[in-house]
Formats: C-alpha cells, sequence, structure tokens
C-alpha cells in the first residue's frame, strides 16, 4: 500500500512568574498540576471534538514512548480505501 505522511506540530510551552521574594516550590508546582488535571484534558477532548466534524478522517493516539506529561500524538489519517468517506 502506497502512504504518504506529513507533521505538524502544535506546542505548549508552560510558565509560572511569581514575584521576587518568591522561594521556590512553596506552592508544590500547582499551576503545573492544573495544567494535567484540567487544562491539557479539556484540550485534547477539544481537538477530538472538532475532528469528529470530519469523519472522512480517523483520529487515534499513538504512543512513540514519550511519557504523555510530554506528549500527545493524535494521528488524523484519510483513507481513500473506501469511496464512501472521500
Amino acid at each position: 500500500m502506497y502512504q504518504e505522511d506529513q507533521s505538524f506540530n502544535l506546542r505548549f510551552s508552560l510558565e509560572a512568574k511569581f514575584p521576587d521574594e518568591y522561594e521556590g516550590d512553596d506552592d508544590e508546582r500547582a499551576w503545573l498540576e492544573q495544567w494535567e488535571a484540567q487544562l491539557k484534558p479539556d484540550i485534547v477532548k477539544s481537538i477530538f471534538k472538532t475532528l469528529e466534524q470530519y469523519p472522512e478522517w480517523a483520529a487515534r493516539f499513538r504512543n512513540r514512548g514519550m511519557a504523555a506529561t510530554d506528549e500527545i500524538e493524535i494521528v488524523l489519517e484519510k483513507s481513500y480505501s473506501d469511496p464512501s468517506l472521500n
């Protein structure tokens, strides 16, 4: 089977800024916990909800050995094998 591919990256760089008198780790990285527990899952759900509007594209996760805290890869596949999906 012949296959073509292309990559597109959407990268989030997280930053938390504190006042000068902050000693570090006082918040126990609560900002990062909020990202992992709330923001990131909501963003991923939103992406998949949007992709559902395009049934000719199949979306799935792919794990390339990186921790989900560091990377989430979503594979979109458009198959031309089924003419009803084109």
